[in-house]
């Protein structure tokens, strides 16, 4: 009804980095060369826009081989799609018609539009995430001036060293016992490296808790009004590195949210995250990566920074956004996507930054640059994940429980034993032996 064209797109492609790893497909006829599986159609619905198909969709099958989790499986459904001279705003719009249509054929459940928007900034400062769960409050705040002005040296120190502390206010939370404080909720924040979980009740119009004693009268009251603390709650903090804050700061908000019975189960709210960063710092490789994937582009305000910063750590890169964005339903992403770089001096410049050679680029995807040469229409596109989808509408925490033959945790079939071995001459005529580790 909106002009798309459905188009195939191969299974067997070529390895390129996405952001996880390939399945592999060993070559029969040529030894020592492997096919990869799609972790999605990228590259081949960009080159269909180049090609003049301005309107393209897939329900497309991927692949993917990475840790497996409740909304994650080896092998996954989405429906992608691909749309030239468009915006975020076109983009939206018709992914918007789609879920409208989904609820109501479904469900139906009218869903209101259009989706509330929200740049990734915003949801990190107020939802320590870019996912947040928007069917209920508790949102984070930054108190680093007061706790830097406090006389609590963990919180002093923690500042000083260029780490950050946030806390939230928890409505009636002055009930909890020490138990559920110390134990049960610290337990919740730990896994995500946090190293403490502070708190303070206000009761009665006074403070009590470990930390309440560091922090002078006027500053207690500066904590009340930037919580928004009602007499009867416990304000919560933690300190740390600002990805550890987030995180576990993030979990617990989540899981006071189902503890105190503030999410609505009977509702569906949608929320487009928008602008978010290009690049990601690995501390582990000491490398940038990409937040999506290298051919997302650079935010229209951020280009000439991007064309202009080193690749250092901090050489300016990491406050470069992208035109990203992601549809993020009861705080689970079911669809992501962006305008595309349709620049070939940009893609060449994302590949330098990502440490990918001109020798590796174009072994492994020359014919896309190639392509890029001859004139790219601006271009975008997303790919809602249908399994996730259908497992919200039905109010199911784990993709397996939608999908008819699920992979376990550890990506094997219960039914068939797959992944399984395969005789010796299987091997020989692929050119593989194995090897004992």
């Amino acid at each position: 009804e909106e002009g798309f064209l459905e188009i195939e797109t191969p299974m067997l492609g070529k390895s390129t980095p996405e952001g996880a790893r390939d399945y592999l497909v060993p070559s029969r006829v040529h030894h020592g060369h492997l096919y990869a599986l799609p972790q999605s159609p990228q590259i081949y619905k960009q080159i269909l826009m180049i090609s003049g198909c301005d309107r393209y969709y897939q329900i497309a099958r991927c692949f993917r081989d990475e840790d497996l989790r409740a909304d994650r499986q080896p092998e996954f459904t989405q429906l992608d799609l691909e749309m030239s001279f468009a915006d975020p705003d076109d983009v939206f719009a018709v992914v918007e018609k789609c879920m409208v249509a989904a609820f109501e054929d479904g469900l139906g459940r009218a869903i209101e539009t259009p989706f509330e928007r929200m740049p990734y900034a915003e949801a990190m400062d107020k939802y320590g995430c870019d996912k947040p769960d928007l069917r209920f409050g508790l949102e984070l705040h930054d108190l680093c001036d007061i706790a830097a002005a406090s006389e609590f040296k963990v919180f002093k120190s923690v500042v000083a060293g260029g780490g950050i502390v946030k806390g939230l206010a928890v409505p009636g939370g002055a009930k909890f016992a020490r138990r559920e404080l110390d134990k049960e909720l610290l337990a919740v924040v730990q896994p995500y490296g946090a190293k403490g979980l502070a708190w303070i009740k206000y009761e009665g119009g006074s403070h009590s808790g470990a930390p309440a004693k560091f922090f002078a009268p006027e500053q207690l009251a500066q904590l009340n009004e930037r919580l928004g603390m009602q007499d009867g709650d416990v304000m919560m903090f933690v300190a740390d590195k600002p990805k550890v804050v987030n995180a576990s700061l993030a979990a617990l908000r989540n899981e006071l949210g189902s503890r105190l019975g503030l999410v609505k189960e009977d509702e569906f709210h949608f929320v487009w995250i928008t602008d978010f960063p290009l690049l990601e710092w690995n501390e582990e490789t000491n490398a940038w990566e990409s937040s999506h994937h290298p051919f997302t582009s650079v935010n229209d305000d951020d280009i000439d920074t991007f064309l202009n910063a080193d690749t250092s750590a901090d050489g300016g890169l990491g406050s470069v956004r992208s035109s990203s964005y992601d549809l993020v339903l009861n705080g689970v992403e079911i669809a992501s996507g962006s305008i595309r770089i349709h620049d070939a001096t940009i893609q060449q410049k994302v590949f330098q930054v990502l440490g990918i050679s001109e020798e590796v680029a174009k072994e492994r995807f020359g014919f896309f640059t190639e392509a890029l040469s001859y004139g790219t229409p601006p271009h975008a596109g997303i790919a809602p994940g249908l399994d996730r989808l259908v497992a919200m509408m039905l109010g199911h925490d784990n993709i397996r429980e939608i999908i008819a033959f699920p992979k376990t945790a550890k990506g094997m079939c219960l039914m068939t034993g797959a992944p399984g071995t395969v005789d010796s001459k299987q091997l020989r005529e692929l050119g593989i032996r194995h090897i004992e580790e």
